[in-house]
This record gives C-alpha cells, structure tokens and sequence, in this order.
C-alpha cells in the first residue's frame, strides 16, 4: 500500500471509486476520473487528451478513445505506442453528457485554454476528492484507477493476454505488478483442486 506517496497505489473497490466520484463537484473532472476508471490508462496521458481523441467533428463521442503516443510513459527500450481502448457504454454517457470547450484542442484546458490541465492539477484534485470522501489513510494516488482497471479484469477472468493488449504492457512481468490477488483467490485456487 502506498504510504507518504511510496509503494503501490491502493486498488479502488466500486464504493471507493463511487464516494470519490461524489465528492468531484465539477463534471470535468467527474470525467477524468471516469476515463481513468474505464480505460486503465496513466493520469499523464489522460490530462494531455485533446479533444479529437475522443469525439468525432460533430460533437458525439468516439467509441475508441486514442491515447497518443507522445503522451504515453515510454517503454524500457524507449518506445512509445498510441494506444486505441473501446469505450465502455457508462463511459460513453458521460461523455454524451459533457461538453467540451469549444475554444481549446484540449479535453482538460487550463484555464487559460492554451494547454491541458497540468499532472499536478489532476493529482490535487483526486486527493482533495480522497480526503472528503473520507479514504485518506487508504494509500489512494492516480495510479489507483489503472491498477484497480487491471486488477478488476484479471478477476473477471480476462486473459492476461488479453489485458496486456489493451494496457499496452512489454512484458508480463511489469504487467503482474499490478494485479493484486487476494487471499480468497489462492484458497480457492487450491480447493478447486
């Protein structure tokens, strides 16, 4: 559990994820949460999306939201890949629900519409959104939405090749670190046997 901003991110149960999302007032930034929630991708990228990526020219939301390459966290041997995720029908609505403005190429403006919200911005806004929903102690950063994102899937049964594909992920390795497995899970593994 991360502790004074080290070790890992906590995983966010539904209820986590929901007494936070209550406490974010702005719709905005309800819908950075929900993108990193749906999508499992890195708080980084999500401040840089511009508005293309995910809405078509007429204003209605894209079903596959493109995460560019530019924006995402290199990979060991330094590349970086765009990275396309399919857009999950409760984040599609709330895209539906959101208007972007108009007047920058970013999802997430500053304020003065010149560039996207700053990772700071975006890491203040979670935890003050932490801190009222009264889950402080519990080890939450940014990075909880992909684990918990990665983490959920696994416990659905999704194929870990699969979940790789869509994080993105080189290796396995890297991708295991996410996974979070309780102990209900290796019980029950070894009473299926």
């Amino acid at each position: 559990m991360k502790n004074n901003r080290s070790g890992q991110s906590s995983i966010l149960t539904d209820e986590d994820y929901s007494k936070i999302r209550r406490q974010i007032k702005s719709q905005k930034y309800r819908l950075l949460l929900d993108l990193g929630w749906y999508t499992g991708e890195r708080w980084g990228a999500l401040v840089q999306l511009l508005v293309e990526d995910c809405y078509n020219a007429d204003g209605t939301p894209r079903r596959e939201i493109t995460f560019r390459a530019v924006t995402r966290k290199a990979s060991p041997d330094g590349k970086r890949e765009t990275r396309q995720v399919p857009v999950h029908d409760v984040l599609f609505a709330a895209l539906s629900a959101y208007q972007p403005d108009t007047n920058s190429l970013w999802l997430f403006p500053n304020r003065e519409g010149d560039g996207s919200i700053t990772m700071r911005w975006a890491d203040d806004i979670l935890r003050s959104a932490v801190d009222k929903a009264g889950l402080a102690a519990k080890g939450i950063s940014t990075h909880s939405t992909r684990r918990s994102f990665i983490t959920k899937l696994h416990k659905k049964g999704t194929d870990i090749y699969i979940i790789q594909r869509i994080t993105g992920h080189k290796d396995l390795k890297a991708l295991g670190r996410y996974v979070e497995i309780d102990s209900d899970r290796i019980q029950g593994a070894i009473a299926s046997l």
